[in-house]
């Protein structure tokens, strides 16, 4: 009570900040009448006259209003676009890294124009995100002459290309117009930067794969502007991108398991937390938890499985891959369905987004899951992966220094931005009122009910000439639908993950006279519906008509096509507005409010008029699920009959209930993954800052010393430890440990001379010194030094690659440590860092075997690998193709000057230590200097 009144007087959180951002829009109008009066060339002065006095000690924030005005005057000149105010708004939230919800329609696009600019400013680039390809290709072609008009560059990064925004080029194909081919790491370099999360993710890991300098493409991760933030930063979170490579199993048992898994017989579907009382009665081989998208066996499935597999015991240790497969195997038949959670297309299974209902092609779902829905559609399995590199998206966006994302729906998932990421959410007002009429929702006993209804909706709306758009949650229901709306003679189209080639087109043209569209989850599809049909869209049917391709059409042709499309859409347009403006159908609730907003969110732009209306059935997945008994006890109590729906405010209470409890779940999966990742991001960053000081050039003399020092002193305590008598002492096994690790040979009669541990240390000191210098004398400085960062880098991605597969073992089975009352999260934090430990250990061990040992051919000088068949992927995950990278030798000329001498070290009265100062007075300690040098 208290918070409604103070809202009332002091205004939301929202209003208060955009109440906040007044007198800087109105600064920003100022400026503009003075602007205007400045021709082209002026304008375009106007950039390097802000980065000088940025380069003076200016701030952003000093320069914002006149950097803002700048962009919308060259918006207004280049497009015929002028920023609203309340865009200036979204830009300046945008600005201080926070996230802008704009509703549908409000011009975000053109809005992230305006922080690009001022951000670009800097040098340090900036990255535009969007959620597939085709949006990063078409807003730098539509943005591009906004940046081209203020002398900055822009790059396009696509999966199998990158592009510089380039109005002088010319190309046939219209959908790469004015797009000229470059580099990738030329795109990086650009001012701006399109690209999707995935590209950008993608990069990052195969730059820290890569084994030159000259081969990374990516840049300092500065400022980065999401669109779609909630798809990309919240859906698409808990899929982290991952660099595999095929491991070494075999897939023959995945199709010996399948085949036993139609013999298995359900017992039971836990509904509500515990047994349904009817199927509990049962008997069977498995029990399904739908609510956890979780298979466990009963004793007589196990029982079932051993006799069908003709195993004695399915949990000895022996047969731990055969149970592991069997899990997999039922999952895959009870819980993944196809045209809902996957396709199959040409032969391969493609995972379906469950929030966006696009197809991800190269995307595979992990821990065996994967290959055993392929044998359970009988399509050629892939073998399974070992990862290689891995990032989730949440810690790979916080990297950046700063982090701002506008989109249509975030203020549900306010928390999860301001935990995950802490980012704030701020609701920009919508430039003209919105019109919308939202109705409650309709809940039928069943399903078939609910399609007749939502058939006889789209039915009378269509004769009327109103425009209905019809949200689905799967491909499965948008072709039943669709089904019966062929049944009973309506034109309609359907945009699934099938058909998602043809997405912006068919979204486009929803809103013409009559049009019926039905659609999987309209999430960031980022194409505006315009009430009448979208011209550009409609002037490429045009053209198709006559016999011409769009994409290749010459420019008359093309002009003259628009002007005959907008004699079609502009009367239209006024028609589809006098019946009502666009309709939404949504035929079942999604898990999350927000996916249901972003549907609702299609209509009623710019103050078009709209409506939107949900139908419901009790056998939905959500109510069923989630919420169904109560709603049921409400429909009985109010006797209801068949085909006659509920409306009542208990019912959407309840709906609202059921959701907010599955997004809690989604997002405590989610936490729970990053509390994982972020002990691995630990890890990865000390990898990864190794790799790079590598990669730089960086001496690594030092490090080597080191490691030489400490391996030294670990192999000296494992075979004549400091507190064993000297008769004790395994002097036969340390000779052959150092012959092994250093390739050094000492003769069995000098340890004999030896009566204390600390002659004993520079004895071996003595040896290994010599032998290290000697390698010196033999390669030259100059090449020792370059092989010691060749084999640093050959060493740290075997090593890490190992790690990796270690880490996923551990993750497998660390929940069980639950049962015995301890925090799986401890435990893995613990395993994690021992495992950590143990590969540095194996690291330090190798790196220094492989430089006593590993012979240089002496024609050429070393070169580093290349990555180009190794981690430029060949889908979008970034699979590799076997074998990985072996180290090459570049064909050149030997290095003609010899290793220099060692100077002579002065004659002194006691032995240096090695932690003390060099006697050469370098400053550095004597291990770090001439130690290794034979001084």
């Amino acid at each position: 009570m208290i918070d409604v009144i103070l809202r009332k007087i002091l205004g939301t959180k929202h209003e208060r900040d955009v109440k906040r951002a007044r007198p800087v829009v109105d600064a920003i109008n100022a400026l503009e009448p003075e602007l205007q009066r400045l021709d082209d060339a002026a304008l375009a002065a106007k950039t390097p006259e802000l980065r000088a006095r940025l380069a003076d000690g200016a701030e952003l924030d000093d320069l914002l209003p006149e950097a803002f005005a700048v962009c919308r005057e060259a918006a207004r000149r280049k497009l015929g676009m002028r920023h609203f105010d309340v865009q200036l708004i979204g830009g300046l939230v945008l600005h201080r890294g926070t996230i802008a919800e704009m509703a549908t329609g409000e011009g975000k696009t053109l809005v992230a124009t305006l922080p690009a600019y001022l951000n670009a400013l800097t040098g340090r680039g900036v990255h535009i995100v969007t959620v597939n390809d085709y949006l990063a290709k078409r807003d730098a072609q539509w943005m591009g002459p906004i940046y081209e008009a203020l002398g900055l560059t822009v790059g396009v990064i696509q999966h199998e290309a990158s592009f510089t925004y380039d109005p002088a080029y010319v190309t046939p194909d219209v959908r790469v117009a004015a797009l000229r081919p470059i580099g990738r790491r030329e795109a990086y370099l650009c001012d701006i930067t399109y690209g999707t999360n995935n590209e950008f993710g993608f990069d990052y890991l195969r730059d820290n794969m890569r084994f030159t300098l000259d081969e990374l493409v990516q840049r300092e991760l500065h400022y980065a502007i999401v669109d779609e933030v909630d798809s990309i930063l919240i859906d698409e979170a808990r899929t982290p991108l991952i660099i595999s490579g095929p491991a070494e199993e075999s897939t023959e048992l995945y199709y010996r398991i399948d085949r036993i898994i139609p013999k298995l017989k359900r017992a039971a579907t836990i509904v509500e937390g515990k047994l349904s009382e009817i199927e509990a009665q049962r008997a069977g081989d498995f029990i399904v938890d739908e609510k956890s998208r979780t298979v466990s066996l009963t004793e007589q499935g196990v029982a079932s499985c051993e006799r069908l597999l003709g195993i004695d015991n399915l949990y000895d240790p022996q047969h731990i891959d055969a149970l592991h497969h069997v899990h997999q195997a039922l999952r895959a038949h009870a819980l993944y369905k196809r045209d809902v959670d996957y396709v199959v297309k040409d032969g391969e299974v493609i995972i379906v987004d469950e929030f966006t209902g696009r197809m991800m092609p190269g995307r595979r779902w992990s821990d065996g899951l994967h290959q055993a829905v392929e044998a359970k559609e009988g399509v050629r399995i892939e073998r399974e992966n070992q990862t290689l590199a891995t990032i989730t998206f949440q810690n790979y966006f916080r990297m950046y220094d700063k982090l701002a994302g506008m989109t249509g729906t975030a203020e549900t998932e306010a928390e999860e931005f301001a935990k995950i990421y802490k980012l704030d959410v701020t609701v920009i007002p919508t430039n003209r009122a919105l019109l919308r009429v939202n109705a409650p929702d309709v809940v039928y006993k069943t399903e078939r009910e609910k399609f007749d209804a939502v058939a006889a909706d789209i039915i009378a709306r269509h004769e009327k000439g109103q425009p209905v758009l019809v949200g689905t949650v799967s491909i499965e229901k948008s072709e039943r639908l669709a089904a019966l709306l062929k049944k009973r003679g309506v034109r309609h189209e359907v945009l699934n993950a099938k058909h998602h080639e043809r997405e912006a087109e068919i979204v486009a043209q929803a809103g013409r006279e009559g049009a019926v569209t039905i659609a999987t989850n309209m999430a960031g599809r980022g194409t505006d519906i315009l009430l009448g049909g979208n011209p550009e869209f409609l002037s490429k049917e045009v053209m198709r008509k006559k016999g011409l391709d769009p994409a290749t059409a010459p420019a008359e042709a093309r002009a003259a096509a628009l002007v005959e499309a907008r004699r079609i859409t502009e009367p239209e347009h006024q028609r589809v507005v006098e019946r009502g403006g666009l309709h939404i159908i949504g035929t079942e609730r999604h898990e999350s409010r927000r996916v249901d907003n972003q549907l609702r969110g299609r209509s009623g732009r710019q103050g078009d008029p709209g409506s939107s209306h949900f139908y419901l059935s009790l056998e939905d997945d959500l109510l069923r699920i989630f919420g169904s008994q109560r709603i049921q006890k409400i429909m009985d109590r109010l006797g209801m009959e068949e085909g006659e729906p509920i409306e009542h405010r208990l019912v959407t209470r309840a709906i609202a209930t059921a959701q907010k409890r599955v997004e809690q779940h989604n997002f405590e999966i989610r936490k729970h993954l990053l509390e994982y990742d972020d002990v691995m991001n630990k890890q990865r960053e000390i990898i990864y800052r190794m790799r790079r000081e590598v990669l730089e050039g960086e001496s690594q003399a030092e490090r080597i010393a080191d490691w030489i020092e400490e391996l030294l002193v670990s192999t000296l305590d494992a075979y004549a430890p400091e507190s064993a008598h000297p008769d004790d002492w395994d002097l036969a096994g340390l000779g052959e440990a150092l012959h092994r690790q250093f390739d050094v040979r000492i003769p069995p009669a000098r340890f004999e001379e030896v009566t204390s541990r600390q002659g004993l240390e520079e004895l071996v000191d003595e040896a290994v010194k010599t032998r290290y210098a000697e390698r010196e004398r033999e390669l030259g400085p100059e090449l020792l030094r370059a092989l010691e960062r060749h084999e640093l880098l050959i060493v740290i991605d075997q090593q890490w690659k190992d790690h990796l597969l270690s880490i996923d073992h551990v993750k497998e089975g660390i929940g069980l440590r639950g049962y015995g009352q301890r925090d799986p999260l401890t435990e893995y934090k613990k395993e994690a860092f021992d495992l950590f430990e143990d590969m540095h250990a194996r690291l330090q061990a190798a790196v220094v075997e492989r430089l006593f040992k590993v012979q240089v051919v002496r024609e050429a000088p070393i070169a580093m690998p290349t990555m180009t068949a190794w981690a430029d992927a060949r889908e979008s995950r970034g699979e590799l193709p076997a074998g990985g990278p072996a180290p090459s030798i570049a064909s050149g000329p030997v290095p003609t000057a010899t290793a220099p001498r060692p100077s002579a070290r002065p004659a002194t009265a006691h032995k240096v230590g090695r932690n003390d100062p060099c006697w050469c007075g370098s400053g550095k300690k004597y291990k770090k200097c001439h130690y290794l040098q034979g001084g």
